[in-house]
């Protein structure tokens, strides 16, 4: 049974993953890894080192401690399943335009600008 803090970490690399329109072939390959093994992170069924955690921050451009965000906090949990919905539909849309103009109805909406790495 998979430990929940490494299920947390899981949820938190898929989520911004998908906002940063990475596959887990584009990270798999960066990390010198199987896309499967990023599947398994995302699951929470394996656990990531703290040298793959800190690669991960670099490739994905966020902070380390934001895989751990929200972790003691049952309001934020509420909070990040609820964004990882909307996350996960947005990787759903297939014509690419649509889901741009999404994306940037979202960012001038929240005044946030995603960063935008080429696939």
């Amino acid at each position: 049974m998979s430990h929940p803090v490494d299920v947390h970490v899981g949820k938190r690399l898929k989520q911004i993953r998908t906002l940063r329109r990475m596959s887990q072939t584009d990270v798999a390959k960066r990390l010198d890894l199987s896309f499967q093994q990023i599947q398994k992170y995302e699951i929470g069924s394996n656990r990531i080192a703290a040298s793959r955690l800190f690669e991960l921050s670099r490739i994905l451009d966020v902070p380390t401690s934001y895989f751990f965000e929200g972790i003691a906090d049952p309001d934020a949990a509420a909070e990040r399943d609820n964004s990882l919905d909307i996350v996960n539909a947005l990787a759903a849309i297939e014509d690419e335009k649509i889901k741009t103009r999404i994306v940037t109805f979202i960012e001038d909406v929240s005044g946030l600008t995603v960063a935008r790495r080429a696939s």
